[in-house]
């Protein structure tokens, strides 16, 4: 197939958004927030990237509670949004379009990596195995959460709305809730995490109902064509588990996402990392029942991309670990060059190192 017919490269619509092209880049925790604070490091990462036709930020917590790894950002105070205000400036001036990703990390978490005060919270005090780094002793067990009561519950929903309004400030063009990879959202749909016995466990129904009152919450701040949702049905990540009603939950919820009307819904499949593949059934029945845009990721090269574009299976691609040592990767597609390769020595730590020092294809020829 030739360029000019691939819908890849060609622009796209988004809500009321109108992209440059079909290539989302998806959110990456690339820990470079110190003080949990977006900065100028961070806005010329985004910046250098944003040939994609969709950037959605890392994980970004909503609240002082959800920050649970070192050094991620948070977008609830004011020097947070004067942060971002740097990035979303930063994309824009290169014409691209950028949504926060909000990711409360919920049980996923140490006390180490929260600010004074802030305490580790879930739908149930459930641990998840693993461990989790903290800059002052490396890795440690990732503790026993607090329970959230219910009216907690409803409180975090405010403060996701809250903190939509704050995103807008910040110059975002919206906003994509974090219900995949395990944290808090999943733990409410997962029963692994929730065995909550009020209005938010125990039935399909009573799971859903945190996600779907914070997607509200959210287009009730800001607009539904402002608000995506992401989500990992049969996902490892955080201790989860796939279980007996998984298909019919994310069938339930896939429907009143669309009633909501939101912007996209956000489909990972993380087999390329090793979790069981998404049913192709599955996949089928969430893209009838959610009808405005699907974007689908995971493990995604040129050819797979335009094919699953071409068939109607998506309407957008993300692209996550290739962007992060191919700030251009969209250029490196298009002419099928070969991709760099990134340092995952690199992925978490401070500084510019493996994260805005990687040369573009113009660069890289010129040097050669």
């Amino acid at each position: 197939m030739s360029q000019d017919q691939a819908i890849l490269f060609s622009p796209a619509t988004l809500g009321a958004l109108t992209l440059k092209n079909h290539v989302v880049m998806a959110p990456l925790t690339r820990s470079r927030a110190i003080g949990n604070t977006p900065n100028e490091l961070m806005a010329t990462y985004y910046g250098q990237r944003a040939e994609a036709g969709l950037i959605i930020t890392e994980g970004t917590s909503p609240a002082p509670e959800g920050l649970g790894y070192a050094r991620i950002p948070g977008l609830f105070n004011a020097d947070q949004v004067a942060g971002w205000k740097l990035v979303t400036d930063a994309v824009h001036a290169r014409g691209g379009r950028i949504f926060v990703q909000f990711m409360h990390t919920g049980r996923i978490s140490h006390p180490l990596n929260l600010p004074a005060g802030a305490e580790i919270v879930a739908p149930s005090a459930l641990a998840a195995a693993g461990e989790m780094w903290t800059d002052q002793q490396q890795l440690q067990p990732q503790p026993t959460p607090r329970a959230l009561t219910t009216a907690e519950v409803k409180d975090l929903v405010q403060q996701h709305a809250a903190s939509a309004k704050l995103a807008i400030e910040a110059g975002f063009d919206g906003v994509e809730l974090h219900g995949a990879n395990g944290y808090l959202i999943e733990q409410f749909l997962n029963p692994a995490a929730n065995q909550r016995t009020d209005e938010y466990g125990g039935s399909v129904e009573n799971r859903n109902r945190f996600a779907l009152e914070v997607a509200r919450a959210t287009i009730a701040a800001i607009g539904a064509d402002k608000v995506g949702i992401r989500l990992s049905p049969y996902g490892l990540a955080g201790d989860l588990k796939p279980f007996a009603e998984l298909d019919e939950q994310y069938l339930a919820l896939a429907g009143q996402l669309q009633q909501l009307n939101l912007v996209y819904v956000h489909l990972v499949d993380h087999s390329s990392m090793g979790a069981p593949k998404v049913p192709a059934e599955l996949v089928a029945g969430i893209r009838e029942r959610f009808t405005n845009t699907l974007i689908l990721s995971g493990g995604y090269d040129k050819q797979r991309a335009e094919a699953d574009l071409q068939s109607g299976k998506a309407d957008l691609v993300a692209f996550g670990r290739p962007f992060i040592a191919n700030p251009d990767l969209v250029t490196r597609l298009q002419q099928d060059a070969e991709l760099a390769q990134p340092n995952p020595e690199k992925f978490y730590t401070p500084g510019p190192e493996g994260y805005t020092d990687y040369p573009t294809l113009a660069k890289q020829n010129a040097t050669a």
